[in-house]
């Protein structure tokens, strides 16, 4: 039987090749939905938190080891690399052999990597040690996804994905609070060393109740030209948008990469249609809703990810708040996603998915809209009013587009559908951090010399005006030691009225990002083969 017999009999539901091996619960927990959720959740806690936690600690990293700018960089972009390239492949090893022995492993070697970061002693040895993260956590986030799409019956998985999204919502967005807590009282290894009882816990739950369930036409092989050339793609696509800010969008360094990257894509998608088994059958993409999905979810990961991104500098740098006390700003973002996302799950189980896909991004767009309206002297109230209806946009969509793109996809293909998912949301938070980000900075190129110059403050030489654009970027005040203090005013009034218009701008493009999403969203529906997941026992 081809590949693509197999996908097209597998979506139809039909027969024992739709159904799960081992679908049945075993004695007492093992196998039971709602702990099951439970345990795939204190696992990809984890990873949620790295992707935040780590930046407030970013600091006391180089002050202890000595490191440089750069070096502190690759503590941000080898996670992410390793992380991004990796999570297709990953899910594929869950569909092979299994999304249990994944998931244990993931966690595991996540725990593993986060205790040898805590005992490093080298910034060399703090990089290798995060590229092994990303690894292991790739493992671990797309076999947690596919565990849920087995154990579920279809009406409870939206359910069970909204608590999921909640989890990594919640955990990204407390990572600073929680980082700047034990930076600030106990020490930078902490941040990592408080991995391994999480660890711990979350592989004992595993052991004792996870159940391994497998499609009994689960892919028997390993499509390796395909891995390589999708694992290439991805890289040169990631590395470019992590080096565009440095390089600059005209610099030929940063189309190359994204003409290899599309190169690569174009010659993985004709391998796909040559080998017996495909790491990913191009025939997936047929699921009109399951395509609009993944792009549902690159466009909400850049109005989100790309948005925050400034709110952050924004709070700590104009407003001038500690990384603590910007985290408990960001508390109602927070609240509204561990709120919503259950009650997102329970609508779209009803409704289905398209009106709180399109009402979460209506929402998101109305919230960039506003956020794009802060200034200096805005109040905390405010504030608040905007990010709380920015998470409650963005509750239903990485409920609804998770369910959308797991459950229109085959229960052998769930690890790749959730390699899919968590490839789209990198990928897109990369691809929003660097366009927003060259977006920030031509306006802020823009403004500061006139700005300055209004101000009555002295002339810069290009040298000193590119160095004060890149701090103003961050909403840093580019004033040297020993400047009278009315200069050293005029100057931080200057720096935060040009960054605040940087971002309002960049704000009003997320908005444009997050309405154009919403017309994507008209066209998701409820998954297909969601019935295909598990549908008996302890619901």
């Amino acid at each position: 039987m081809t590949s693509q017999t197999t996908l097209d009999k597998a979506g139809q539901g039909d027969g024992p090749s739709a159904g799960p091996s081992e679908a049945t619960p075993g004695k007492g927990l093992r196998g039971h939905p709602w702990f099951t959720l439970f345990t795939v959740a204190v696992g990809v806690m984890m990873v949620a938190l790295d992707g935040t936690i780590v930046a407030i600690a970013n600091p006391a990293i180089a002050s202890d080891l000595g490191a440089t700018l750069a070096d502190v960089q690759w503590i941000t972009n080898a996670y992410f690399l390793a992380l991004a390239v990796s999570l297709i492949t990953a899910g594929k090893l869950g569909d092979r052999f299994g999304h249990r022995q994944t998931f244990l492993i993931g966690v595991v070697g996540f725990a593993a990597a986060s205790g040898a970061i805590g005992l490093s002693d080298s910034i060399t040895l703090v990089i290798v040690f995060r590229v092994l993260q990303g690894l292991f956590g790739a493992l671990l986030m797309p076999a947690a996804l596919g565990l849920l799409r087995a154990t579920f019956p279809a009406e409870k998985l939206n359910m069970a994905i909204g608590i999921w999204g909640m989890v990594i919502g919640a955990s990204t967005a407390g990572g600073p609070i929680l980082g700047g807590v034990l930076v600030e009282h106990v020490s930078w290894q902490s941040v990592f060393f408080i991995n391994v009882p999480v660890g711990v816990v979350a592989v004992a739950l595993g052991v004792w109740i996870l159940l391994d369930h497998r499609a009994e036409n689960a892919p028997r092989s390993f499509d390796i030209p395909g891995i390589a050339l999708l694992s290439g793609a991805m890289f040169c696509l990631v590395w470019a948008l992590i080096k565009a800010p440095e390089w600059g969008w005209g610099d030929g360094r940063t189309w190359a990469f994204i003409a290899a990257s599309v190169a690569g894509f174009v010659v993985f998608a004709f391998w796909e249609t040559k080998v017996r088994e495909p790491l990913i059958p191009l025939g997936l993409f047929r699921s009109v809703p399951l395509s609009a999905g993944v792009v549902l979810m690159v466009l909400m990961a850049i109005a989100f990810m790309g948005g925050l991104f400034f709110v952050t500098f924004y709070l700590q740098n104009v407003h001038g708040l500690s990384p603590v006390d910007a985290g408990l700003h960001l508390l109602p973002l927070t609240g509204m996603m561990i709120v919503g996302s259950p009650l997102a799950g329970v609508a779209i189980t009803k409704v289905g998915p398209r009106i709180p896909l399109a009402g979460g991004m209506a929402c998101t767009a109305l919230a960039m809209y506003g956020i794009s309206t802060l200034e200096k002297s805005t109040g905390s109230l405010t504030m608040s009013v905007w990010f709380a209806l920015l998470g409650l946009g963005l509750a239903p969509v990485m409920v609804g587009a998770t369910e959308v793109i797991v459950g229109n996809a085959p229960l052998e293909l769930s690890g790749v559908a959730g390699g899919l998912q968590q490839s789209a949301m990198q990928v897109g938070g990369s691809l929003g951090t660097a366009v927003l980000g060259a977006v920030m900075a031509s306006k802020v190129d823009g403004d500061l010399p006139d700005n300055w110059a209004k101000a009555g403050l002295p002339p810069l030489t290009p040298e000193q005006t590119g160095a004060a654009s890149q701090a103003v970027q961050v909403g840093v005040p580019p004033v040297a030691k020993g400047t009278p203090e009315a200069i050293a005013a005029k100057i931080t009034d200057v720096a935060h009225d040009t960054f605040i218009s940087g971002m309002s701008l960049a704000s009003l493009v997320a908005a444009g990002v997050a309405a154009v999403a919403i017309f994507v969203a008209l066209l998701t529906k409820r998954g297909e083969n969601a019935e295909a997941g598990a549908g008996v026992g302890h619901i």
